[in-house]
């Protein structure tokens, strides 16, 4: 038998062979691709905006966070990330993503976060998200989705958070989000969702929020709801439906907090909420309501919200019935101004209903009675389904449990008529027919969204939407329209969103828009409008997003943008604007958002952006050319700007934007900035923010690849750049042992590494 001796001895022989493996180690563990700004010692890698085209080889296996977004990756490969097993957060966004492959992201079980955003997807395969067991969360805003296949989502047996805005879903059908157990917050807003399958929220046991908001609903989805019977807040804002009762069915038991505001309601029957309880919060604010009784069955109600409605408006002179406690109504609304009532008082005293002057108020002529003041479903409530019977055009195909019907590439040369006459829905694109006649969809009243995209239309006969009362949505895009006349778009008072991008117009239609009152949005991408004048949207009064990217615009005439003034985004980009349109500005007190990217500015001069000064949040400059940007081209800026894009352009130098204190995002990539004593005032400056700035030296040779927020030495050599850098750093204590200079000087570098690369 062996004597553990010996055995000791030879571990002992063994070591000076092992030691050799550990700089082996220590240098895979150090590796980091070209393109990328690796932090080893926590673990995260960050390739922004490099234009990679697949997922960088030799990241470090140990790398838990990776940061890819601005690239174009285009396809995700099967097992993409296999190398890469200790991820736990994976940023995807903005990098043109078209195909998630089935078991893309498979080895990845430790995976926490998922960001998917701002791409390209329109549609997800089967086993796409399988292998992410622990993946909590999961963003797939702003993508192309238009339908949601069952099963899809069944491997994310973790996630606690769907996020699913700004796509293109239309329908949710049965079982949509099985396996999704833990789910807590759905988010659904800003789609075309017209129908809810009534099992579509099935399977989702711990579901506490869902968002609903800005979609095509035009009933309250009910049995839909019901399914997931522990919602605690439920936002349906933004939607069409124009009446809630207790036979649509809404029965939520744990409901604490129910948003319905800026919709189109025009009755609300005091039952609608009688099965939710614990209802205490209501948001009716910016609807069509004329009265509104005290509702019955939800006990705990603590706060109405009835802002922009006849209701709240008289709430606010404080003409509140005896049916809702007038006096403290009133007393609420004075003094939050907001036409906001307290809940406690809102016991029933007798009939009557809160309503500016209406003489079912309770008051003179009123007859008093509740049955009297009762609203009823309008005469377009979906209560009969006759409609549904109609037959469906040959070539089409027409779905009652949705409500939908289309005849997408089919060949037709004429709109189809007979369909059924309760359809929301209406597909008729990559079809054929340069005319659309008068009267085109009659009978189609209760129509939302039609599509007419690919059909080679280059003409719009007056009144060709006539009947169309409830249309919303107008997809025009891809067609030959080189205008419309003043009477094109009659019939159709209640459109919001119209997309014209990719036609022939020369100019914006201002005429035709004068037949739309509530035009929220105006998307006019890629067509040759070369001037915006006074006058063109004359009719705007109601737009808040305005889209002209991509045309010959050469001039935005003061004036112009006028009437809109309410507009909260404009895009600009790809014109062939000089400069800043600064006088066109100026009467819009909205604006969150300015894109001037692509333009030929090459310079900025001062107060170019003063007349939104107050509003602007988000400011797009990139690849405008600018060489030069006067000291004060941002002044008044600052307040609110939170992103500032300046990427791309020929700027050697720049001021500092001290004014700018809430910045959350600022790009100066891609300038050949001329590192010297010029430079130092911005170089400390851009010390001074916590941000990823991207801001390199390009000259003189000796600096070139340097960051201008790290390159100490270059900036030190300047007359007071050192001296002021003493100033900053505090004397050390008598007794304390000094820092080696090239010790503090490696603590800098590396600080400043990670602050380049955007990790706190």
């Amino acid at each position: 038998p062996l004597s553990p001796r010996p055995q000791s001895v030879s571990l002992v022989l063994l070591l000076p062979l092992l030691l050799p493996l550990g700089p082996i180690w220590h240098a895979a563990a150090q590796r980091c691709p070209q393109t990328c700004i690796c932090d080893n010692s926590r673990r995260h890698v960050a390739c922004r905006h490099q234009n990679l085209t697949e997922v960088p080889n030799a990241i470090p296996e140990l790398t838990q966070r990776l940061d890819l977004r601005g690239n174009v990756l285009r396809v995700i490969p099967p097992a993409a990330f296999q190398d890469l097993p200790y991820l736990t957060h994976l940023d995807l966004r903005h990098c043109q993503v078209e195909l998630v492959a089935e078991g893309a992201f498979r080895g990845l079980g430790r995976l926490l976060l998922l960001n998917l955003a701002s791409n390209r997807l329109s549609a997800l395969p089967q086993e796409a998200l399988d292998g992410l067991g622990s993946l909590r969360r999961l963003e797939l805003e702003g993508n192309l989705l238009e339908e949601l296949r069952p099963g899809t989502f069944g491997a994310l047996g973790a996630l606690a958070t769907l996020n699913l805005a700004h796509n293109a879903l239309v329908y949710l059908p049965p079982m949509a989000f099985q396996g999704l157990v833990r789910a807590r917050w759905l988010q659904l807003s800003h789609n075309a969702l017209s129908v809810l399958a009534p099992e579509a929220l099935a399977g989702l046991p711990a579901l506490r929020r869902l968002s609903l908001h800005h979609n095509e609903l035009q009933s309250l989805p009910g049995l839909a709801l019901s399914q997931a019977r522990g919602l605690a807040r439920l936002e349906l804002g933004h939607n069409p439906f124009t009446y809630a009762g207790e036979e649509d069915g809404l029965a939520l038991p744990g409901l604490r907090e129910l948003r319905l505001e800026h919709g189109a309601l025009q009755a609300l029957d005091p039952r609608a909420f009688a099965h939710c309880p614990r209802l205490h919060t209501l948001d009716l604010r910016g609807n069509q309501l004329d009265a509104l009784l005290p509702p019955q069955g939800p006990g705990q109600l603590r706060r109405l919200r009835c802002r922009g409605t006849r209701c709240g408006a008289a709430a606010a002179r404080g003409r509140c019935s005896s049916g809702w406690r007038g006096r403290a109504c009133a007393r609420t609304a004075r003094a939050g101004g907001r036409g906001a009532c307290a809940a406690r008082p809102w016991r029933p005293c007798g009939p009557g209903t809160c309503a500016a002057g209406s003489r079912g108020a309770g008051g003179r002529g009123g007859g008093g009675g509740a049955g009297a003041a009762r609203p009823r479903a309008p005469a377009g409530a979906p209560k009969e389904e006759a409609g549904a019977a109609r037959p469906c055009p040959r070539a089409c195909v027409c779905v009652p449990e949705s409500r939908h019907s289309g005849c997408e590439a089919r060949g037709l040369r004429a709109v189809p008529r007979g369909f059924p006459n309760d359809t929301q829905l209406l597909d008729l694109r990559r079809n054929h027919f340069p005319l659309v006649p008068r009267a085109a969809f009659q009978g189609l009243g209760r129509l939302v969204s039609l599509h007419l995209q690919h059909c080679g239309i280059t003409e719009l006969e007056a009144g060709a939407l006539a009947g169309l009362g409830s249309l919303i949505y107008l997809y025009l895009s891809d067609n030959g329209l080189s205008g419309l006349s003043a009477t094109a778009l009659e019939g159709a008072p209640r459109l919001g969103y119209l997309y014209l991008e990719r036609n022939r117009f020369l100019q914006v239609p201002g005429a035709a828009l004068g037949a739309l009152p509530s035009l929220f949005s105006l998307h006019l991408q890629d067509n040759a409008v070369d001037r915006l004048a006074p006058g063109d949207l004359a009719a705007g009064r109601a737009l808040r997003w305005l889209y002209l990217s991509g045309n010959r615009l050469t001039q935005v005439s003061p004036g112009a943008l006028g009437p809109a003034q309410e507009l909260e985004k404009l895009h600009l980009d790809r014109n062939q604007l000089p400069e800043v349109p600064t006088e066109a500005l100026e009467g819009l007190p909205a604006l969150l958002e300015l894109q001037l990217s692509g333009n030929p500015l090459r310079a900025l001069q001062e107060g170019a952006f003063r007349p939104v000064g107050r509003s602007l949040q988000h400011l797009f400059l990139n690849s405008s050319g600018l060489e030069q940007i006067s000291p004060g081209a941002f002044s008044g800026l600052g307040p609110q700007l939170q992103s500032l894009y300046l990427q791309k352009n020929q700027l050697q130098a720049l001021p500092p934007l001290p004014g700018l204190r809430q910045l959350e995002l600022i790009d100066l990539s891609g300038n050949p900035f001329h590192c010297d004593c010029q430079l130092l005032p911005l170089h400390r400056w851009l010390t001074g923010l916590n941000l990823r700035v991207g801001a390199t030296c390009a000259t003189p040779p000796s600096a070139r690849g340097q960051r201008v927020k790290a390159a100490a030495a270059v900036f030190d050599a300047c007359p007071g750049g050192a001296t002021r850098k003493a100033k900053r750093t505090p004397a050390p204590r008598r007794g304390a042992q000094r820092t080696p200079r090239k010790r503090r000087q490696h603590g800098a570098d590396k600080v400043s590494q990670r602050a380049a690369a955007g990790w706190p």
